[in-house]
């Protein structure tokens, strides 16, 4: 049986349905694409990752870490995996002062020493991470947990030398000291971080006056090094000159006690021949010897003999007188004979 309605037929509304069900459907189409593109895009982007030539990244698998530390472009399972990156080039922090602004920190830089004296020390520590699974998750703050480790073994160190090494001398030996402490710790606390080296930036007395004070003692003790290297100088410049005129004086000595030798030696041997001579004829040898000297000491003597008869001499030069002498002493010796 078929009913006819004599209800009159709406063609507006029927033409409205048509064109209102395409348009729902192009909406759809949209949304699916949309979706589908941000959807793919999220798959391409968060499936790759670059590490940096200074990084190394953590690879996170459902709770599991794992190191990556090579560089470049490398994959991973969106979603299911994520990254975290570590730098691993050399970084610093300071101790005792605010590094942007150079603002002294009291409560880190005052410290004291073995002679109960006050100092202020600053120092710049400088580390890297080692390990980055470590740095990540063995501890919540590594670099905090460096910087206490740093105050406690620096504390430990300057209150075991005195003021004046902390200041002048021993920081050399200080820094190492304190770094080789630093790095037994951080081994026993294996956090995958690494001190590079701890320095110290400035080490000064904590008022105005002290501060003085040791610098009037810095400057006399340059004074001192000072006058110590003029006196080695001087020690060198006049020790050789010394020795050389000593060296010559002895020399000269030397010589001339040869030469003295020399000399009594010619003169023993002349005394010797001399005595040959005397022995065989004293009276002689004593005359002549008499006139010789009377030769060298008086010249010019003019001789004047009287005899007992009263007759009067005059010998001009002493030559004469001696020949007459010498004859007159053989003519005598002879009569002897």
């Amino acid at each position: 049986m078929i009913f006819k309605s004599n209800a009159p037929h709406n063609t507006e509304d029927s033409s409205d349905n048509v064109r209102t069900m395409p348009n729902k459907n192009f909406i759809k189409k949209m949304t699916l694409g949309i979706i589908s593109a941000i959807v793919c895009l999220t798959v391409i982007f968060g499936s790759t990752y670059q590490i940096k030539e200074q990084e190394q990244a953590v690879l996170i698998t459902f709770g599991k870490a794992k190191a990556v530390t090579s560089p470049g472009l490398h994959f991973k399972i969106p979603i299911v995996q994520s990254v975290k990156k570590v730098n691993t080039t050399i970084q610093g922090f300071p101790i005792g002062y605010i590094k942007e602004s150079g603002e002294a920190v009291e409560n880190e830089s005052l410290m004291i020493t073995s002679d109960y004296n006050f100092v202020n020390v600053d120092f710049f520590v400088e580390y890297r991470f080692s390990d980055p699974v470590k740095a990540l998750y063995a501890s919540e703050e590594p670099v905090l947990i460096l910087k206490n480790l740093s105050q406690s073994c620096i504390r430990t160190v300057i209150g075991s030398y005195t003021v004046d090494s902390v200041l002048t001398t021993g920081k050399n030996e200080i820094q190492a000291t304190i770094k080789e402490m630093i790095l037994k710790k951080l081994e026993a606390q294996d956090i995958g971080i690494q001190l590079v080296n701890i320095t110290i930036q400035d080490s000064e007395p904590p008022t105005m006056q002290v501060m003085e004070a040791f610098k009037a003692v810095e400057t006399a003790k340059q004074g001192k090094e000072t006058a110590l290297n003029n006196a080695n100088k001087y020690k060198s410049e006049k020790i050789p000159a010394a020795e050389a005129k000593a060296d010559g004086i002895i020399k000269a000595a030397e010589a001339q006690k040869t030469e003295r030798i020399n000399e009594a030696t010619a003169q023993v041997s002349r005394f010797n021949s001399m005595y040959k001579e005397y022995k065989k004829n004293p009276t002689i040898t004593k005359k002549r010897m008499f006139y010789e000297a009377m030769e060298d000491i008086l010249p010019d003597l003019k001789v004047i003999i009287e005899s007992d008869n009263g007759n009067v001499q005059e010998f001009l030069p002493l030559d004469s007188f001696a020949n007459f002498e010498t004859q007159s002493s053989n003519t005598d010796a002879k009569e002897d004979n």
